[in-house]
Protein backbone atom coordinates (compact mmCIF):
# COMPACT_ATOMS: atom_id res chain seq x y z
CA UNK A 1 0.00 0.00 0.00
CA UNK A 2 1.43 3.36 -1.05
CA UNK A 3 2.26 5.59 1.90
CA UNK A 4 3.10 2.75 4.27
CA UNK A 5 5.71 4.00 6.74
CA UNK A 6 8.10 1.86 8.76
CA UNK A 7 11.00 2.49 11.13
CA UNK A 8 13.75 -0.06 11.74
CA UNK A 9 16.58 0.27 14.24
CA UNK A 10 19.35 -2.17 15.02
CA UNK A 11 22.93 -2.28 16.21
CA UNK A 12 26.17 -3.80 15.04
CA UNK A 13 29.67 -3.97 16.50
CA UNK A 14 32.71 -2.63 14.64
CA UNK A 15 36.23 -3.52 15.84
CA UNK A 16 37.50 0.07 15.56
CA UNK A 17 37.31 3.21 17.71
CA UNK A 18 34.46 5.58 16.74
CA UNK A 19 36.47 8.02 14.61
CA UNK A 20 37.73 5.17 12.41
CA UNK A 21 34.43 3.26 12.47
CA UNK A 22 32.50 6.38 11.39
CA UNK A 23 34.42 6.53 8.09
CA UNK A 24 33.02 3.11 7.14
CA UNK A 25 29.51 4.63 6.95
CA UNK A 26 30.39 7.57 4.72
CA UNK A 27 29.62 7.36 1.00
CA UNK A 28 33.23 6.62 0.05
CA UNK A 29 34.10 4.62 3.16
CA UNK A 30 31.30 2.14 2.61
CA UNK A 31 33.07 1.04 -0.59
CA UNK A 32 35.67 -0.72 1.61
CA UNK A 33 33.25 -3.37 2.81
CA UNK A 34 29.90 -3.17 0.99
CA UNK A 35 29.85 -5.31 -2.15
CA UNK A 36 28.46 -3.38 -5.10
CA UNK A 37 28.51 0.00 -3.34
CA UNK A 38 29.85 2.62 -5.74
CA UNK A 39 28.62 6.16 -5.09
CA UNK A 40 28.48 8.54 -8.04
CA UNK A 41 28.54 12.16 -6.93
CA UNK A 42 26.46 14.87 -8.60
CA UNK A 43 29.34 17.33 -8.34
CA UNK A 44 32.65 17.84 -6.60
CA UNK A 45 32.58 16.25 -3.16
CA UNK A 46 35.90 16.78 -1.38
CA UNK A 47 34.11 16.02 1.92
CA UNK A 48 31.52 13.34 1.23
CA UNK A 49 29.94 13.88 4.67
CA UNK A 50 29.16 17.56 4.08
CA UNK A 51 25.42 18.24 4.44
CA UNK A 52 24.00 18.92 0.99
CA UNK A 53 26.25 16.35 -0.73
CA UNK A 54 24.24 14.39 -3.33
CA UNK A 55 25.20 11.01 -4.75
CA UNK A 56 23.60 8.05 -6.48
CA UNK A 57 24.04 4.30 -6.12
CA UNK A 58 22.88 1.22 -7.97
CA UNK A 59 23.45 -1.31 -5.17
CA UNK A 60 21.05 -4.25 -4.78
CA UNK A 61 19.78 -3.68 -8.34
CA UNK A 62 18.10 -0.42 -7.32
CA UNK A 63 18.89 3.12 -8.41
CA UNK A 64 18.85 5.34 -5.32
CA UNK A 65 19.52 9.06 -4.90
CA UNK A 66 21.08 10.04 -1.55
CA UNK A 67 21.48 13.43 0.16
CA UNK A 68 23.57 14.02 3.29
CA UNK A 69 21.19 15.96 5.54
CA UNK A 70 23.08 16.09 8.83
CA UNK A 71 26.30 15.00 10.45
CA UNK A 72 28.22 15.18 13.67
CA UNK A 73 31.74 14.26 12.52
CA UNK A 74 32.92 10.98 13.97
CA UNK A 75 29.61 10.14 15.65
CA UNK A 76 26.51 10.53 13.46
CA UNK A 77 25.43 10.96 9.85
CA UNK A 78 21.94 11.12 8.33
CA UNK A 79 20.97 10.63 4.72
CA UNK A 80 17.73 11.27 2.86
CA UNK A 81 17.29 8.56 0.22
CA UNK A 82 14.84 8.08 -2.64
CA UNK A 83 14.50 5.01 -4.81
CA UNK A 84 12.13 6.46 -7.46
CA UNK A 85 8.78 4.73 -7.66
CA UNK A 86 9.68 2.51 -4.71
CA UNK A 87 10.66 3.96 -1.32
CA UNK A 88 11.93 7.16 0.27
CA UNK A 89 13.12 8.06 3.72
CA UNK A 90 15.99 8.75 6.08
CA UNK A 91 18.91 6.60 7.18
CA UNK A 92 20.75 7.62 10.36
CA UNK A 93 23.93 6.01 11.60
CA UNK A 94 25.24 6.74 15.09
CA UNK A 95 28.63 5.51 16.30
CA UNK A 96 29.47 5.17 20.02
CA UNK A 97 32.51 3.92 21.87
CA UNK A 98 32.03 0.53 23.51
CA UNK A 99 35.25 -0.68 25.10
CA UNK A 100 37.83 -1.53 22.44
CA UNK A 101 35.29 -1.31 19.61
CA UNK A 102 32.34 0.79 18.48
CA UNK A 103 28.64 0.16 18.69
CA UNK A 104 26.85 1.40 15.60
CA UNK A 105 23.12 2.08 15.60
CA UNK A 106 21.48 2.03 12.16
CA UNK A 107 17.98 3.45 11.76
CA UNK A 108 15.94 3.40 8.56
CA UNK A 109 12.69 5.44 8.39
CA UNK A 110 11.08 4.55 5.08
CA UNK A 111 7.85 5.30 3.24
CA UNK A 112 6.54 3.22 0.33
CA UNK A 113 5.95 5.21 -2.87
CA UNK A 114 4.08 2.43 -4.67
CA UNK A 115 2.50 -0.95 -4.08
CA UNK A 116 5.79 -2.53 -5.18
CA UNK A 117 7.57 -0.30 -2.65
CA UNK A 118 5.17 -1.45 0.04
CA UNK A 119 5.96 -5.10 -0.73
CA UNK A 120 9.68 -4.35 -0.66
CA UNK A 121 9.27 -2.51 2.62
CA UNK A 122 7.57 -5.57 4.14
CA UNK A 123 10.40 -7.79 2.86
CA UNK A 124 13.00 -5.35 4.20
CA UNK A 125 11.32 -5.40 7.61
CA UNK A 126 11.39 -9.19 7.75
CA UNK A 127 15.06 -9.30 6.78
CA UNK A 128 16.34 -6.27 8.71
CA UNK A 129 18.19 -8.19 11.47
CA UNK A 130 19.91 -10.39 8.85
CA UNK A 131 20.65 -7.30 6.74
CA UNK A 132 22.48 -5.63 9.62
CA UNK A 133 24.25 -8.89 10.47
CA UNK A 134 25.53 -8.96 6.88
CA UNK A 135 26.97 -5.46 7.45
CA UNK A 136 28.73 -6.61 10.60
CA UNK A 137 30.05 -9.75 8.87
CA UNK A 138 31.29 -7.80 5.83
CA UNK A 139 33.03 -5.22 8.02
CA UNK A 140 34.65 -7.99 10.09
CA UNK A 141 35.90 -9.66 6.90
CA UNK A 142 37.27 -6.37 5.60
CA UNK A 143 38.89 -5.68 8.98
CA UNK A 144 40.72 -9.01 9.09
CA UNK A 145 41.76 -9.17 5.42
CA UNK A 146 42.80 -5.64 4.43
CA UNK A 147 45.01 -2.79 5.46
CA UNK A 148 43.02 -0.73 7.91
CA UNK A 149 43.03 3.04 8.47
Amino acid sequence: MTGTQRRFTGQIQVPLPPAQAFRLFTPRGEQDWAHGWLPRFAGPAPDDTEPGTVFETSAHDQHTVWLVIDRQPGTRISYARVTPGDRAGIVTITVRAAGQHSEVEVTYQLTALSDRGSRRLTEFAAGYPAYLQSWQDSIATWFTTSARP
